[in-house]
């Protein structure tokens, strides 16, 4: 007997939510009842109520679940784009035809999103260098005390929350405005064993605390740790709480850093590779080879890409889907310090006081800034040793400058750099007593000087706030990975830095 046509209603034209039987069939009767809900579904109400039966209950389906996570975010960057306009009016009256207003809010709000997406994906930066103006009576505060040095600095997405861990193995999460922390507490030995760490061997069974590195995922919920143990550790945001180590690495963990908008997590070691793990699945994922020695800092912004610099005086591009990489070698010295300034553009600090801008298409740097961070010797406070010198024995590094400049000591490496993401405005800090300001120019291809900014110590690590309204500076008395040098005069801790734009 053929099969009877059903009737076509319009409001289940698109609806991809039909209640069906456990057999995929729908009888005349589940049709009407089908139809008579759907006048109360457009009001919403039946919208969360549980009808008592598991086969019949509507779920709602992917599709469905971003269109409606996307109608969330264009309404917030209306009311956005509403208040901008509202405070560039300011008291004057709006005599206009509603519909007209709409239309203009409407064609604002895509302006906006396709401003943010161009961003997001590094097609367009922000000019805002330039803009940056640092108050001389402000300059750095400290914001967060730690007993010994700080080793790593990460922020949260929204900039409201920071991360710190010095070498004595305390992590704190502190408050940006009002400078409150919290510590998280190591669990015990048989916690940790049970999350999966492995026993220590040699020197990390003195040191298993001591912390290197850290990042935080950007979800907010996860913040991960490394240093002299082997391992990775995972930590939950939202609970301070110990969930995951992972082993693997046969030096200590120098880096981290996890990939925008992804659970994906980036290891760099001393025993010269680089992991990835899937902190959402705690799983491990891959190893990536290449260098020839210790991997000291590492970057990844939203592609699969990462980007490394380690003592053997190379800095490399691991492109993870492709199973390729791209390797820079550096004139002749060591890259401390490495971070994405776009997709195609790369800044690097060495010990030889330099900071060099690359891109992707060439391996060599297209510029060159020597003595980023040069010493007045007037000014220097702490004996040099012949153990501070640079290990290629150069006594200056670069060009040779005046006699009241010292290069040829730890206190003047680049031991940090970092980059406002999407944006021309970048820093650095050494142990010179100062950080500095720079605008990454990319038409003329150089790096100008914006400030030079005092802040006693090691600086060892730099974040700037998404928003570009302030920077962040891990400071200590002693370099991050040893002690080359030492200066008792430094608070150990981390410092802020307003910005103005």
């Amino acid at each position: 007997m053929p099969r009877k046509k059903k009737s076509h209603d319009p409001f289940f034209t698109n609806d991809s939510r039909k209640r069906q039987k456990p057999n995929g069939k729908l009888d005349r009767d589940d049709e009407e009842d089908a139809e008579i809900e759907s006048d109360f579904d457009e009001d919403g109400f039946f919208a969360g109520v549980d009808d008592g039966s598991g086969e019949d209950q509507e779920v709602e389906t992917g599709a469905e679940a971003r269109k409606r996570i996307a109608q969330d975010y264009i309404q917030m960057v209306r009311q956005i784009a509403q208040k901008e306009k509202e405070q560039k009016d300011g008291e004057e009256d709006e005599d206009g035809d509603g519909e007209d207003e709409e239309g203009a809010r409407d064609s604002l709000v895509a302006q906006k999103l396709i401003k943010e997406q161009q961003e997001e994906s590094g097609r367009v930066r922000r000019s805002i260098a330039s803009k940056v103006k640092v108050s001389s009576d402000e300059g750095f505060r400290v914001l967060v005390k730690h007993r010994q040095s700080v080793t790593a600095v990460a922020l949260s997405e929204d900039d409201s929350k920071g991360f710190s861990a010095s070498k004595d193995g305390v992590i704190m999460r502190w408050d940006v405005n009002s400078g409150q922390f919290e510590r998280y507490k190591w669990p015990s030995e048989s916690v940790l064993k049970s999350h999966g760490l492995k026993d220590p061997q040699g020197s990390a069974a003195k040191q298993s605390k001591h912390v290197l590195a850290l990042a935080a995922s950007s979800d907010g919920r996860y913040l991960a740790t490394g240093g002299l143990d082997r391992h990775v550790h995972i930590w939950d945001t939202r609970t301070r709480e110990h969930v995951q180590a992972f082993p693997g690495h046969r030096g200590p963990v120098s880096c981290l850093a996890f990939r925008q908008g992804t659970s994906e997590l980036f290891s760099g070691s001393f025993d010269r590779t680089i992991k990835i793990w899937n902190v959402e699945d705690r799983t491990y994922m891959n190893t990536l080879f290449g260098h020839q020695s210790e991997v000291l800092s590492i970057d990844c912004l939203r592609k699969e890409r990462v980007l490394t610099a380690g003592r053997d005086r190379s800095m490399q591009l691991f492109k993870v889907h492709e199973e390729s990489r791209l390797v820079f070698r550096a004139p002749a010295s060591s890259l401390e310090c490495c971070c994405f300034v776009n997709n195609e553009e790369l800044l690097s600090g060495s010990d030889d006081g330099s900071i060099e801008l690359w891109t992707v298409m060439r391996k060599k740097p297209i510029y060159i800034l020597r003595n980023a961070h040069a010493l007045l010797v007037d000014s220097m406070k702490s004996d040099q040793k012949d153990s501070e010198k640079l290990p290629n024995g150069n006594i200056e590094n670069g060009y040779h400058h005046p006699e009241n400049h010292h290069c040829a000591s730890v206190f003047s490496w680049v031991s940090a750099v970092t980059v406002c993401r999407n944006s021309d405005l970048a820093a650095s800090g050494a142990g010179n007593g100062s950080v500095r300001l720079w605008a990454v120019e990319s038409d003329t291809k150089d790096i100008k000087p914006l400030h030079n900014v005092p802040l006693v110590g090691f600086v060892n690590t730099l974040a700037f706030a998404k928003s570009a309204e302030f920077l962040i500076a891990g400071v200590g008395q002693e370099p991050r990975l040893g002690r080359w040098g030492s200066n008792p005069e430094a608070r150990n801790g981390v410092s802020i830095l307003p910005l103005k734009l």
